[in-house]
């Protein structure tokens, strides 16, 4: 199972900038099978970012619980309509099968074929003689199973409802016997017996098996032709020819076309209550055009394997895809506090420094490793970096991080000043997104003393397009909060030439004129050279609701 590395819910460009990164590194060295992942959809800064850097964006997980795809058997034996019970039995045999799918030619499943069901085929003795001699198959199945050939055939893909007559008795028993049914559905069985077979090809039956690898006489031959009669030759004696005529028969009779079938993109806890609740031995698992994927038996749902991920960008289960409580998570690489929630059955790898940027630290392990990135593997870094410190504005910024970008300049294949300018000229939220879009774009929930709250941020050139907006924007924080059951939800707005924000709050009480920042409108507040969500802006709301507790 390859391991996913995975950026926070509703991603920002570091979140997805670092996975694709670190991915690319963790391929180079101990994870070939590593894959960048992404738990929202790309903003559109960060589409611009891939655009430059020649990269796809991270595969799109919304939930990392096993399906049932990942948990079921794909090697699948499977049987059609028409297949005898010879060939079934054999393949179910060798692979010690209770039950296996029946499947059309478009690789839709239409029914299941149980062992027991098979069985009854050639095992009913409860039933009339006359219908344990009736085989349903047509002459060329038969040949086939019995190992023979044809010294003549009439339609040999006819199929017929057969009644098996072997020919060990005294001729005048025989014909006696022989008269009573009709012709045209007899298969009589005999050895190296003229006074057998001459009489059954008189008769005109549907075929005549010699067995002991004898052949038939040319005139009988000859005589068969014009009575229309089918001649087999079997290399095997009278009582193995006539059990492999009888395990011919088709299996279509056994088939039960009433069973479960379970989708490939279901969760396993899901598919689970399912098939506790039935008695099918085995679950075909079906894509969206009902197409056989594979199949799944009670044992496979017993220990199913954990998916593997590696966090970067945060560590809190409350920003992480969802799932990852199930996961096994191998490592960490962050620059954020450290968060709630997160457990391991054993050490992991932990990287949380306090950098300006989760792209710092991965290039960092670039050159720990003694590896150059690609260009396009560099300006992706350095967009990470350029978009959590505001191209090095932002309070967060350390000495590491400016050094790191420049190491990353002299990688790229543009020049980053201007870069940084087209990066912040792009995608104005508020200008191209509707106001639930606006403050989901970049959202992350935290805990502080018992509450929970979010705090959505975006980046904007001025705050024109805000004040026009406003009102739309309160209502969708209001909205957020009571679908979350959250305490409240805030928009911090940064103006990226001025270094300063605005937030807006879905709910205020009276703690928050302890705020000390400029009150400019109910719900609103002036924020000066506050730009980091993480260093500035949480700590102080963290102080305001430990503050109000203590009241």
């Amino acid at each position: 199972m390859s391991v996913l590395v995975f950026g926070h819910r509703n991603p920002d460009t570091d979140a997805i900038c670092s996975a694709i990164a670190y991915a690319d590194l963790l391929q180079k060295t101990t994870r070939p099978d590593a894959i960048a992942a992404c738990c929202g959809t790309p903003n559109k800064r960060t589409e611009y970012v891939l655009k430059q850097s020649k990269l796809a964006a991270p595969r799109m997980v919304m939930d990392v619980r096993p399906e049932v795809e990942d948990v079921c058997q794909k090697s699948v034996v499977t049987a059609r309509y028409g297949d005898v019970f010879y060939n079934v039995y054999q393949q179910m045999h060798a692979k010690e099968l209770r039950a296996i799918p029946i499947i059309d030619d478009k690789q839709k499943v239409v029914g299941l074929l149980s062992l027991i069901k098979l069985m009854e085929i050639i095992l009913n003795f409860d039933q009339d003689p006359q219908v344990t001699r009736t085989v349903s198959s047509n002459l060329q199945r038969i040949c086939d199973v019995v190992g023979g050939e044809f010294q003549h055939s009439i339609d040999p893909l006819q199929e017929d409802e057969l009644l098996v007559m072997v020919g060990a008795m005294s001729a005048g028993g025989f014909i006696e016997r022989m008269q009573r049914f009709k012709a045209d559905n007899l298969i009589v069985v005999s050895g190296d017996r003229p006074t057998i077979q001459l009489p059954a090809i008189e008769h005109g039956v549907r075929a005549l098996v010699v067995t002991g690898g004898y052949e038939l006489s040319s005139g009988l031959v000859e005589l068969a032709k014009a009575r229309k009669v089918s001649v087999i030759k079997s290399p095997f004696d009278t009582a193995t020819t006539t059990m492999r005529i009888k395990s011919a028969q088709f299996v279509d009779s056994a088939v039960d076309a009433s069973f479960t079938s379970l989708p490939a993109k279901m969760p396993i806890e899901d598919a689970r209550s399912i098939v506790d609740a039935s008695t099918q031995s085995i679950f075909p698992v079906v894509n969206d055009r009902s197409e056989l994927v594979g199949v799944l038996s009670k044992s496979d749902l017993l220990n199913p394997p954990k998916p593997k991920l590696i966090l970067v960008d945060h560590n809190e289960l409350g920003q992480a895809v969802t799932g990852a409580e199930e996961a096994d998570i191998l490592e960490v690489l962050d620059h954020h506090r450290l968060g709630g929630g997160l457990k391991s059955t054993q050490p992991i790898r932990f990287i949380n420094e306090p950098v300006g940027s989760t792209c710092t630290l991965v290039a960092r392990q670039f050159r720990a490793a003694g590896l150059t990135p690609e260009p396009g593997i560099a300006l992706c870094m350095a967009s990470g970096i350029i978009s959590d410190t505001l191209y090095l504005r932002s309070p967060t910024t350390t000495d590491v991080d400016r050094e790191v970008l420049n190491w990353l300049s002299t990688l790229v294949e543009v020049e980053l000043t201007q870069y940084a300018n087209d990066f912040f000229a792009i995608g104005s939220a508020l200008r191209t997104c509707c106001a639930e879009e606006v403050i989901t774009e970049d959202c992350k929930e935290f805990v502080e003393h018992g509450q929970r709250f979010s705090i959505s941020q975006i980046e904007e050139i001025g705050f024109d397009l805000f004040w026009d907006r406003r009102d739309d924007l309160l209502a969708a924080l209001e909205k957020m909060a009571r679908k979350n059951h959250l305490e409240f939800s805030a928009l911090l707005v940064t103006d990226v030439v001025s270094n300063g924000s605005l937030l807006l709050l879905s709910h205020v009480s009276e703690v928050w004129d302890e705020i000390n920042y400029p009150r400019l409108d109910r719900n609103l507040y002036q924020l000066d050279s506050i730009v980091s969500r993480k260093k500035q802006l949480l700590p102080l709301i963290a102080q305001l609701i430990e503050t109000s507790l203590q009241a």
